[in-house]
């Protein structure tokens, strides 16, 4: 009886281990199918991808629009004239403020003159001694001609009176002559303005050695009223300007600036050239500018917008609604449906207030969409968003009524020369 004792026993433990594995199994299986459970749909956990896209719409209606080339040019000065020393010597004095406007005839270095003083001095003296000279033989000369009449001397010793009277004449004119040079030598070493102009900076200082013509300039002299900007059109451009009556059939002739302002001065061309730059393909041009103040300085560089005509009948897009595509230019249109269709388009540039200028793709009425871009896609369903002051101002901008839902579109960009 005793040994039949922990046997019991075992097999009561043992069953009540195996109870307690079967209920954890039990427990777990009900977790998981509890978890797995998938609630019912409601409106609270639709994902992004079914929600509409709202975005801001533009009704387009047809328009006008200038026709315009555009070109970065760079400006340079009317004249830029380097002022170089005539005489060599040392620099006593820059006697203009660098920078600032000088006019004709200014002083702007002064070089030691006493090399030059000391040469005048010497020059002078000389001709004094030809003047003295010249006279004694003319003296010598009209007393040989009487003696010659009264046949007191010879007839060869009247020439050789008459010779040195000429000999005295020609060193009288050398040296003056050497006089006048030597005044002009000394006048140089007052360096003047050759023009009218703005001053550049100072190459060099008091106290240096300046070379003859030969060494670097002492300043730049910059005319920058009127300025021109000279640039290049494509040949294909240049033939459009051609085709619309050329350089003198253009409306407007106008200088943007990197901020975007414009010029207040209108210019006109003043230079066209006769070829096109066969490594370029192009045909350089210049414009000129008034630049009173000079806003426009030489080496910036500057858009020059070119009104050859005026296009009728277009739509006019804000350029924050225009995407380019692997086969072109595009527009999202919001159809009847509010989905999105995609609408390939044909553009001609922007117009003078950075609108796309489209030719054909669009209808008038059209709801063109301008923004939130990046989250549609054919088909897309798309939410109008309510009238706001953005999207008329928007409107505004392109000419054409502003939808129900138009919103805001985003600022254009600064552009360049578009086709």
């Amino acid at each position: 009886m005793q040994s039949r004792q922990p046997l019991a026993t075992a097999h009561a433990l043992l069953s009540a281990c195996y109870r307690s594995l079967a209920t954890c199994c039990v427990a777990g299986l009900l977790l998981a199918a509890g978890c797995s459970r998938t609630p019912a749909p409601d409106d609270k956990t639709k994902t992004d991808a079914d929600k509409p896209v709202p975005v801001a719409t533009l009704v387009v209606q047809q328009a006008s629009a200038a026709q315009t080339l555009e070109a970065v040019g760079q400006a340079e000065g009317q004249r830029e004239v380097e002022v170089r020393a005539r005489v060599g010597g040392i620099l006593l004095q820059r006697a203009y403020n660098e920078g600032e406007p000088v006019r004709a005839g200014q002083t702007l270095f002064r070089i030691d003159p006493s090399p030059f003083e000391n040469a005048l001095a010497r020059a002078e003296a000389q001709l004094a001694e030809a003047d003295a000279r010249l006279e004694q033989a003319e003296r010598e000369a009209a007393r040989a001609t009487r003696l010659a009449e009264q046949n007191a001397i010879g007839r060869k010793e009247a020439d050789d009176a008459a010779s040195t009277l000429s000999l005295a004449r020609a060193q009288r004119q050398s040296a003056q002559a050497a006089v006048r040079q030597a005044r002009l030598d000394l006048s140089w070493t007052r360096v003047e303005a050759p023009v009218a102009g703005i001053s550049g900076r100072a190459r060099y200082s008091e106290g240096a050695l300046i070379g003859a013509n030969g060494g670097e300039a002492l300043t730049v002299i910059t005319q920058n009223d009127p300025i021109w900007v000279r640039f290049s059109l494509p040949d294909a451009d240049y033939a459009r300007l051609s085709r619309g009556g050329g350089v003198r059939a253009l409306r407007k002739v106008e200088a943007v600036l990197a901020d975007g302002s414009v010029h207040p001065a209108p210019g006109r061309l003043n230079f066209t050239a006769s070829q096109v730059d066969a490594r370029t393909a192009s045909v350089t041009l210049r414009a000129e500018f008034a630049n009173p103040g000079s806003t426009l300085l030489p080496g910036q560089f500057i858009r020059v917008r070119l009104t050859t005509g005026e296009r009728n009948g277009v739509f006019l897009i804000p350029q924050a609604a225009m995407l380019q595509g692997d086969k072109g230019r595009f527009v999202y249109v919001l159809e009847a449906g509010g989905k999105a269709r995609k609408q390939p388009v044909q553009t001609a540039g922007w117009d003078d207030k950075g609108n796309w200028v489209v030719t054909d793709g669009l209808k008038a009425g059209e709801r063109v969409v301008l923004d939130n871009l990046l989250r549609i896609k054919p088909d897309s369903r798309l939410q109008p968003l309510p009238d706001g002051a953005a999207g008329k101002s928007a409107a505004g901008s392109t000419g054409a009524a502003p939808a129900a839902g138009a919103g805001s579109a985003a600022p254009a960009p600064t552009r360049a020369t578009g086709n």
